[in-house]
């Protein structure tokens, strides 16, 4: 291995003996170097903490993997440290107007190709060249090495010169930047809760979302993961704040998928952890996760005739899950136990809930970067400023809408009733649910905090800039939901639907009464099936409504859910079914100007005995169409037995299945758009 790696020009050669080690019934390592076992296990113990954010047990480590790096440095250093010395770069070519701490300035520009080894610029200054343009702001130096790179290194950090600024006004090159660098961490956030997790639910299917709030519960900023959860976790944060604060305060990660305390349904479980800086709180950092499991009448949680809270899982209200940096699992495993249908896989749980936890502590130490490279009192100004932003980008959406009301109807004979107006001169908006039907015994009713991720949803997309869903999107909206109906039951109304079937209908209503898009597929099409061994849920794509200038997309994830649909391969090797046939459903989408999304074919075919459910809308119902396009077609539920017989079911649908049994989901297109053209 030395000499291959000599004779590629390399220099001299390290190696070094490393060991991947994991805490006994857990999947993820950490590396560490081969030496004495207290040295490893401390080792471990470090990069544990700084990772998932609480002490490991390490009394039973597991090695994984045994293996030697061999390393070489390159023949050509190209650090700094070649600099010949130091110079000026001499006159600059030009000069340009700049907007630099709340000023225009004129600022040096140089001319890439005149600048000569060792010369040395200090920011504020501009490099420009054939095909790129460098800023250097002010606290950041350049200088030319002898390979004729350009090496930029900060000399002051932005904290040293702005923590003590109020930042009363937001500049719009900062603003981007912050606003990336928020999202960046929620993106970041995302990817350790995917790295870490264990069920294929989160790891394959991406069924979650990380987020960033303010002190008081106000939303930030989030990574594009599930509409319907980023919408509605602000108010799982405020409960939290309400009755958990000095747990934050010190630490704690608290729990909750509580419906009437800001949750959706008992899947979507949020962990929620504090950054607190000198005692204080100041940003709360969230991930929400559909736990493929969390009890319920029917394995995969989401039991299609549940009538009450109690029949659909385990209920998290504030439980603490991370206390004094010790993980509470005795008792986290107690609560999964609890009530009358507890959960079926609770290593599962335990596992993604440490990969929440480290989603969160990951977010928590980029807060902290931050804050270290731009300064505490910019970081808070500018979590205002994003927020104003949204704002005012709705507001200019309201501008331009019209007034209009809408009516849409579900298979389960209830209505979503919606009005909106305008109010010119406040450019603000009512939207006005009054008429809907009333929560009944079925589980269609959806929690409070869902009707307003699905309003704001719906207000964002129809801003044209590239913001951030956040707190500043709700401001120029008044929501009128009345008490009691189905958009705001109580307990202990079952709810499992609402999240993912009522919430895909309210956003359809919503552009309907708007003008603006014809019906998708409504439905999210829950697929579930399982036994005390497996336990899996995914969500099918549909076609979506066209508008007024562009057609629908097949087979595609509408709206309130962004979540993957699990590979072929995986959904295979990891449970006994076959995929027998996974298509574009032709001839689905409604005709018009511009056709609707087509749906898809989705057979699932079972090796052995299990149950499957199947919770899904507009079977009998069709997606809208709009401005004179056509309805969409309805979508189809149905299981073909091994004897050759088939069963035509409605939108829900709970059964047995047995080896050779193959369950049929047709999923609905969506409506097209102005009237059709004749041929």
């Amino acid at each position: 291995c030395r000499d291959e790696l000599r004779a590629q020009g390399a220099n001299d050669c390290t190696s070094a003996a490393l060991v991947d080690l994991k805490v006994a019934h857990t999947d993820n390592t950490l590396t560490v170097q081969l030496g004495e076992p207290e040295q490893m296990r401390a080792e471990f113990a470090t990069q544990f903490l700084a990772r998932f954010g609480y002490a490991p047990d390490t009394s039973a480590l597991h090695i994984d993997a045994l293996r030697v790096d061999v390393a070489a440095e390159a023949s050509n250093d190209l650090s700094a440290t070649d600099n010949p010395g130091h110079s000026e770069a001499g006159a600059p070519a030009d000069s340009a107007r700049m907007y630099l701490d709340g000023a225009w300035q004129d600022v040096p520009v140089y001319d890439r190709t005149q600048l000569q080894p060792g010369a040395t610029l200090t920011g504020p200054a501009i490099v420009s060249e054939a095909n790129s343009t460098t800023v250097l702001e002010v606290g950041w130096s350049a200088t030319v090495n002898p390979h004729l790179q350009l090496l930029l290194s900060r000399a002051e950090s932005a904290a040293a010169r702005t923590s003590d600024d109020p930042v009363s006004t937001a500049d719009p090159v900062m603003l981007e930047i912050i606003n990336n660098y928020f999202v960046y961490i929620a993106e970041e956030m995302g990817t350790a809760l995917r790295k870490t997790a264990r069920s294929v639910n989160i790891k394959e299917r991406l069924d979650f979302s990380c987020a960033l709030f303010t002190a008081d519960g106000d939303l930030i900023a989030n990574a594009p993961h599930v509409p319907v959860h980023l919408g509605s976790m602000d108010d799982s944060v405020k409960s939290a704040l309400r009755e958990c604060a000095d747990a934050l305060r010190n630490g704690a990660v608290v729990l909750s998928n509580a419906p009437y305390n800001g949750g959706t349904h008992l899947p979507d479980i949020t962990a929620i952890s504090a950054q607190v800086d000198d005692g204080e709180i100041r940003f709360i950092v969230a991930s929400r996760a559909h736990h493929a499991d969390i009890g319920g009448t029917t394995p995969g949680s989401m039991p299609p005739f549940s009538r009450t809270i109690h029949e659909e899982g385990v209920l998290f209200d504030h439980f603490v899950v991370l206390e004094h940096g010790e993980l509470r699992e005795a008792a986290l495993r107690e609560q999964l136990a609890s009530g009358e249908h507890p959960a079926r896989n609770p290593d599962q749980n335990v596992a993604d809930f440490r990969a929440q936890i480290a989603a969160n502590e990951t977010g928590r130490r980029l807060l902290r970067e931050m804050q270290s490279q731009f300064g505490a009192a910019l970081i808070d100004a500018y979590a205002q400023h994003v927020q104003t932003n949204a704002e005012e980008a709705v507001r200019e959406v309201i501008d331009q809408l019209g007034e209009g009301r809408f009516t849409y109807p579900l298979d389960s004979g209830q209505q979503i009733c919606v009005h909106v107006t305008i109010d010119r001169s406040t450019r603000s908006a009512v939207i006005d649910f009054s008429g809907t039907s009333p929560a009944i015994d079925n589980n269609l009713n959806a929690p409070k905090a869902v009707c307003q991720a699905a309003v704001m949803y719906v207000f964002r997309t129809l801003v044209q800039a590239d913001i951030p869903l956040n707190a500043g999107c709700r401001r120029p909206l008044r929501l009128i939901i009345p008490d009691d109906c189905m958009l705001n039951p109580e307990y202990p109304a079952a709810v499992v639907g609402g999240n993912v079937e009522t919430s895909q209908c309210i956003v359809d209503a919503l552009y309907g009464a708007l003008g603006v898009l014809a019906g998708s597929q409504g439905t999210m099409n829950n697929v579930s099936f399982g036994n005390d061994l497996y336990q899996y849920y995914e969500t099918v794509g549909g076609g979506s409504g066209a508008g007024p200038d562009f057609c629908g997309a097949d087979a595609v994830q509408t709206h309130m859910t962004n979540t993957r649909i699990t590979d072929p391969e995986v959904i295979e090797t990891r449970y006994p079914v076959v995929l027998r046939e996974f298509a574009i459903r032709d001839g689905s989408g409604g005709d018009g100007r511009h056709r609707g999304g087509h749906g898809v074919i989705r057979k699932i075919e079972f090796r052995e005995a299990m149950s499957a459910a199947v919770l899904s809308n507009n079977r009998s119902s069709a997606p809208f169409g709009l401005h004179g396009g056509t309805d969409g077609q309805p979508g189809r539920n149905a299981v073909q037995r091994h004897d050759g017989t088939t069963e035509e079911h409605g939108g829900v649908l709970s059964t047995d299945m047995a080896a050779g049994d193959v369950l049929i989901i047709e999923t609905p297109g969506g409506g097209g758009s102005g009237t059709p053209q004749a041929t």
